[in-house]
């Protein structure tokens, strides 16, 4: 029997680490809980194994795999099986909605922002990528076939902002050094991580670049963390407390 993907990466094959490397930052939730304000009941699409799901208020969460809705913990509102495309909710059903790194992942990206913003009296967060911004981190230079495919994925920042209100705001999100959220950019401090399959199985990003240009990325990196040649250009990031890179949290009002 074939399976329809939800989107366009098959979690329910790939995804069975992200409850574990992909676990939310405070730092980032905390922004994300802020941008919410006073809405009592929040929609969650995308909602996957549950990140940043706010814990003090009504949740209802929406995600297609059921690979990923078996990763929840058991404290989290089980998750409805339905895809962002298609909402099965009236209209203004919710005080606010967010979608936490999965609107790249969509079939059609600016038909499920328009059910978002459907369904939702107040703002609507979306947290992404801004692919016109991928190459500011380092790992662009080792594997700069992960950037390509992910600008081919990720909407972009203006169209998301327009769809999702008539009043929108665009924040960069700074990725703090101890970053316990693991897509790419958490780790400009740590390439190390990098070398460890596990880390990139959680990065949706690394199913798009074929093996061959995989193990030539990570075995010129490991030879210049060996040979030291990493550190020379990039080692200052060790001790940076912050990168400013791709993160952005919009938020868009009606």
């Amino acid at each position: 029997m074939n399976r329809v993907l939800a989107g366009d990466f098959d979690y329910d094959a790939k995804g069975a680490g992200y409850a574990l490397e992909r676990r939310p930052d405070p730092r980032i939730a905390a922004r994300v809980h802020a941008a919410l304000g006073n809405a009592r009941t929040v929609l969650n699409v995308g909602a996957g194994a549950g990140s940043y799901e706010p814990a003090d208020r009504y949740v209802v969460a929406v995600e297609p795999s059921a690979g990923m809705r078996a990763q929840r913990p058991a404290d989290a509102v089980p998750a409805i099986d339905a895809r962002a495309e298609d909402l099965p909710f009236d209209d203004r059903s919710f005080d606010a909605a967010m979608a936490m790194v999965t609107v790249h992942q969509w079939t059609d990206g600016m038909k499920g922002l328009a059910e978002l913003r459907r369904v939702t009296r107040g703002p609507v967060l979306v947290l992404t990528f801004d692919g016109d911004a991928l190459d500011r981190l380092w790992l662009a230079e080792y594997v700069p076939e992960l950037v390509v495919a992910e600008r081919r994925r990720y909407p972009a920042i203006d169209a998301i902002a327009a769809a999702i209100g008539a009043s929108r705001d665009v924040q960069e999100v700074p990725v703090p050094i101890d970053c316990v959220d693991g897509f790419t950019e958490a780790f400009y401090a740590r390439p190390e991580r990098f070398l460890d399959p596990r880390v990139r199985a959680a990065q949706s990003a690394w199913g798009f670049v074929d093996e061959t240009a995989t193990a030539r990325a990570v075995e010129r990196l490991r030879a210049d963390l060996d040979s030291g040649a990493w550190d020379r250009r990039f080692g200052h990031l060790r001790t940076q407390p912050e990168f400013v890179g791709s993160l952005r949290l919009l938020v868009g009002r009606p």
